[in-house]
């Protein structure tokens, strides 16, 4: 939605949620655990999600789940959760089937394993059956400033090309060539953890989002507290730009 657009009082649900799901290292280390145990607690949360975005009637849910700064942690770290990763694809497969949901990864997925490529992959295409319900991303091996990036990389080979005019490139041009332009902008981005940043997350698509912070870590987020940030939200006067008196007169 751009900067002109404006919401009307009956359209109080996100539409399209992003989620930066921290916390889970400090959740196993309040616990005496292994930070991995984190991770996998937080899988948990990811499937409670999932399913109440989708019973909500949310249209999108984005999940950060590994950045491409995540490549710098220990190898062993890295390497566990690159094998819950895989667990989760192929335990999740069939109740994402089932439930209509088209799934997909954004990133630089060529940096992924190849077994887990491959599940991507595999899971990307046999979800995408033309009936979709929602749509669940993970932002994988992903970075805002890296996305961009890329997108003024392949535009700048059109341009070479003579595909693209350089005075053809604005702001609707660029949004296409990012990693799912198809998507709409998220107008909800919830943060766990307390943390007050965006963390290199969907730098371009969140410049409209409502923004929602909450202390709960997230191996403790789960659908109360998901609830809890939708209110949050409907509580919020949307408006692009406009000033309020000017949305009451289009009401």
């Amino acid at each position: 939605m751009s900067a002109e657009q404006s919401e009307g009082p009956s359209q109080r649900l996100p539409q399209h949620v992003a989620i930066i799901m921290d916390g889970n290292g400090r959740w196993a280390s309040r616990l005496g655990l292994d930070r991995v145990r984190g991770h996998e607690e937080g899988a948990v949360s990811v499937r409670e999600i999932v399913r109440a975005c989708r019973s909500a009637g949310v249209k999108a849910l984005t999940l950060y789940s590994f950045s491409t700064e995540n490549w710098n942690r220990p190898m062993e770290e890295v390497g566990a959760l690159m094998a819950l990763l895989e667990r989760y694809l192929v335990g999740e497969r069939e109740e994402i089937l089932s439930n209509q949901i088209r799934f997909r990864a954004i990133g630089q997925l060529e940096r992924l394993p190849v077994p887990v490529r491959t599940l991507l992959e595999d899971l990307s295409e046999v979800s995408d059956t033309g009936q979709t319900q929602m749509d669940l991303c993970l932002a994988l091996s992903y970075g805002g400033r890296a996305e961009l990036v890329d997108a003024t990389r392949r535009i700048a080979e059109k341009v070479q090309n003579g595909q693209v005019d350089p005075a053809a490139i604005d702001e609707e041009l660029l949004a296409g060539h990012l990693y799912a332009p198809d998507l709409p902008e998220p107008d909800l981005l919830i943060r766990t953890s307390g943390e007050m940043r965006l963390s290199n997350f969907l730098l371009w698509q969140l410049a409209y989002a409502e923004i929602v912070v909450t202390d709960t870590l997230w191996p403790d987020f789960r659908k109360t507290e998901l609830l809890e940030a939708f209110q949050v939200f409907a509580s919020r006067e949307r408006r692009f730009g406009k000033t309020s008196a000017q949305l009451r007169e289009e009401t």
